[in-house]
């Protein structure tokens, strides 16, 4: 036992050295830190309100979805592209501005009816989604060179949903090369840049999106998530962002996805500033079938929910939990201790050490050829590939290569791997029950650097596990750090209990501010 201890003291130690070392020497190459423009007072009056709020106003006629719109444009050329470089298509200004025009028009000579304006909750609200998912008659890259001029035929299911609630879709946002990647950065669109440090990483692989909400150039957005897609780029960004239970949101038209994959642990869901519009958007992206399943409506008493917290997942190749994470969890407890007048309970699931090797096993298992869409139809040799980065001719960045490359390193276990998912699975939905929720950290430190995670990346293992367990998350923004970068939380619940996690992230916001302005 005081060896093990010993050399868990001597792992982190370890860790943390090669953590300062790797932040003084990207610091040095990056230069110093520098923001983007924050949003000047008249912005303020339109660009930095909830999309709910939005809507409202429009409906209400106090404000027009043409100012909205074009607010969000101009924004998005100046700091969308020159400062954060987050877009890939748009804005789509001239159609959107059309759009808004037409819903100014109609609803000034009242040709909407109730009953219309109740199916369009958003109505006039500017939207953002990740290139990856498709926008019809939009580039649809996936980040590709070999996709640069490729458009979609038609929009994915979420972006049809989100258009009929009578959202505007105004732009398309950066990615990894196929997703498959904690950074969004590929070789066509180049590096999306953190607002609150654009020396720093947005995440992936809806980094481009999360960029585009945190600095208040969309209202909001749809990201999907297969490995902490959504939720490592809300954590960075410092915004709201939720993962959905399993086939609650039809997949369509997501990376190429039918929405009929049965084997799958990538998710859909809402990226916003502010947690009031996650319900909403939620509710649209569901329909009200599966809205009425989830018990989207029925009010959720905090009072009567029972709170766990896990500290750490043990995995040694992970970066030890620094302290001002670890006050944001004793925060979070103090709190909801406060409404319960209970303990939030330590807890402890089975297997997660080894949350990297579960989630790369299942990733084997995923009905997309991840290797072939990188090829973009094309099986690709790894040995030529690195050997053309090696010599500075690859369309690929070394990100995509280390996907290449893992391709043909040994297997992990299948049986050893099963058997451990089901255990941990079990344990989670027994402590949870239906009334459970868990608050389990972000990542163990605040957003690296570029190019950090080249050389350390298991930190995301604290998002992907959810993944492989297939629980609905939410992350939540708690504030930010003493570099002025974003901390977080992730609110946990069992399958099909999403209601819980939006209504606890509401409850966080209330109390501890949510989205910082920048």
């Amino acid at each position: 036992m005081a060896e093990n201890k010993l050399l868990t003291a001597l792992l982190n130690l370890i860790h943390i050295i090669v953590d300062q070392l790797l932040e003084f020497a990207l610091g040095w190459y990056w230069g110093p830190k520098k923001v983007c423009t924050p949003t000047t007072n008249a912005e303020k009056a339109v660009i930095e309100k909830s999309a709910v709020e939005l809507a409202n106003l429009i409906r209400q006629r106090k404000i027009k979805a043409y100012d909205v719109v074009k607010s969000y444009c101009d924004r998005i050329r100046a700091v969308g592209i020159p400062q954060i470089n987050a877009v890939v298509d748009g804005p789509f200004e001239a159609e959107a501005l059309k759009e808004a025009e037409e819903i100014d028009r109609k609803l000034d000579s009242g040709l909407f009816t109730e009953e219309e304006l109740q199916q369009k909750p958003f109505l006039g609200v500017p939207f953002t989604t990740k290139d990856s998912t498709a926008v019809k008659g939009k580039l649809h890259t996936l980040g590709l060179i070999s996709r640069k001029n490729e458009k979609a035929p038609e929009d994915a299911e979420c972006v049809k949903l989100m258009k009929e609630s009578g959202a505007i879709i105004i732009a398309t946002s950066n990615v990894p090369e196929v997703n498959k990647w904690i950074e969004s950065r590929n070789m066509l669109t180049g590096i999306t840049n953190n607002p609150y440090d654009l020396r720093r990483s947005v995440g992936g692989s809806s980094g481009g999106e999360a960029a585009l909400i945190a600095s208040c150039c969309t209202a909001f957005g749809i990201g999907t998530d297969i490995g902490g897609s959504i939720r490592i780029p809300s954590f960075n960004c410092g915004i709201f962002g939720h993962k959905a239970s399993q086939k609650t949101v039809n997949m369509k038209g997501c990376t190429f996805r039918t929405g009929k994959e049965e084997n799958t642990m990538v998710s859909l869901g809402p990226m916003t500033r502010y947690a009031c519009d996650l319900l909403p958007m939620f509710k649209v992206l569901t329909g009200p079938k599966m809205a009425d399943t989830l018990k989207l409506s029925q009010p959720v008493d905090l009072k009567k929910i029972r709170y766990f917290y896990i500290p750490s997942n043990n995995m040694k190749q992970c970066n030890p939990v620094n302290q001002e994470t670890q006050m944001v969890m004793n925060k979070v407890r103090k709190h909801f201790e406060s409404i319960t007048g209970e303990e939030v309970k330590l807890a402890k699931l089975p297997n997660l050490e080894l949350s990297h090797k579960m989630w790369r096993y299942w990733m084997t298992q995923e009905p997309a050829n991840f290797n072939k869409l990188l090829g973009n139809g094309v099986d690709l040799n790894p040995f030529v590939e690195l050997f053309k980065k090696l010599i500075g001719q690859s369309d690929f960045t070394m990100a995509a290569i280390y996907s290449l490359v893992d391709s043909l390193l040994p297997k992990e276990k299948e049986e050893m791997m099963r058997n451990a998912t089901t255990e941990c699975k079990k344990a989670l939905q027994d402590m949870l029950g239906s009334d459970g929720v868990l608050f389990y950290h972000s990542s163990p430190r605040t957003a690296p650097f570029h190019y950090y995670p080249l050389f350390k990346f298991l930190d995301f293992s604290y998002f992907s596990i959810f993944n492989v367990l297939h629980n609905p998350v939410t992350q939540v923004p708690m504030g930010l750090d003493s570099n002025g970068l974003p901390l977080g939380i992730q609110v946990v619940a069992n399958d099909m209990n999403d209601r819980l996690c939006l209504a606890v992230a509401e409850e966080l916001e209330r109390k501890f501010g949510g989205w910082t302005k920048i």
